[in-house]
């Protein structure tokens, strides 16, 4: 097991390496003028020129991408263009705004999703499962950016149940973290599903019948803990990826997170900030699949990870 995380860690680092080259070389070819974005429309040529060169930002690509990956080992993500503060800084601030709303999402995911694939496994191909099943596909296929604006008319404007945006109360994060949650509930509803109707195939399941296990205690007791390695799947996968910041719901509901800061760098070509989110982003991703990996031992124990 450790002689695996050594490994993964290592292949982590790897990955990240080769996101950096990807990401900056894009961002960076990008046609931008950072001395104006640093010293604004108003500043001469002369001292864009200065700003340019006091960063790095003259030298070849190539060199001013060592010269970053040297300040990145030194732990220096870099300053902000815009607002004159430590990139560090930034995603330090946002991150727990975004860790409140991806637990929260996740929460809805699963009190959602579980359930409907559960209820859909029982009822296979009744009337009842092919409506769930048909809910789910609306789900999957709505985007954030659609129900996000539906549930604040409603829920905010018309019932005036929710606030319209922003953070503060507990009330805050219901309408964002439900927006990723119907999302997302849809995908765990149709694995859990498609799970349960495999397992209840198995020959362990109708031995277990045969020895006079009812139905719920054969679900219940054996069908439902062989059917979360795929649901543990989605769980690691959807920390990393709202770990990173989930930038349309953050930037509908107005919520300062992670990915508000990274759709606000877009917007003023702040490419530092833009370029620290994208590397936290990444790290988030790899260390949640690696947990996932890891989980898997835990749950199943005939999965060898070496």
């Amino acid at each position: 097991m450790v002689d695996y995380i050594v490994r993964r860690l290592l292949w982590t680092v790897v990955v990240l390496i080769g996101v950096s080259i990807l990401t900056f070389s894009i961002i960076f070819l990008v046609p931008n003028d950072p001395g104006l974005t640093i010293a604004g429309p108003r500043a001469s040529k002369e001292v864009r020129a200065q700003i340019e060169e006091e960063l790095g930002l003259n030298e070849p690509l190539h060199i001013q991408y060592f010269m970053y990956m040297d300040r990145i080992f030194h732990g220096d993500l870099g300053t902000s263009w815009i607002y004159r503060q430590k990139v560090s800084e930034i995603v330090k601030t946002h991150l727990p705004y975004t860790l409140k709303l991806a637990f929260a999402g996740i929460f809805f995911e699963i009190i959602i999703g579980l359930p409907v694939g559960l209820i859909s496994a029982t009822k296979p191909y009744s009337f009842l499962d092919r409506i769930l099943m048909i809910l789910t596909t609306g789900s999957i296929s709505a985007p954030a950016f659609l129900v996000g604006p539906i549930l604040l008319f409603i829920f905010g404007l018309k019932l005036d149940l929710f606030p319209v945006g922003g953070y503060g109360s507990f009330k805050h994060i219901i309408l964002p973290a439900v927006t990723i949650g119907l999302n997302g509930a849809a995908w765990y509803a149709r694995i859990f599903r498609s799970s349960i109707l495999d397992a209840l195939e198995e020959d362990y399941v109708r031995t277990a019948r045969a020895k006079g296990r009812s139905k719920a205690e054969v679900l219940f007791g054996h069908v439902i803990q062989n059917c979360l390695t795929p649901i543990v799947s989605l769980f690691t996968l959807d920390i990393g990826i709202f770990m990173g910041g989930i930038v349309v719901v953050e930037t509908v509901f107005g919520w300062p997170g992670i990915g508000l800061s990274a759709w606000k760098a877009i917007r003023d070509m702040d490419m530092p900030v833009l370029m620290g989110t994208i590397l936290c982003t990444s790290l988030f991703v790899c260390s949640a699949n690696l947990l996932g990996d890891v989980l898997y031992g835990v749950i199943d124990p005939r999965i060898r990870l070496d």
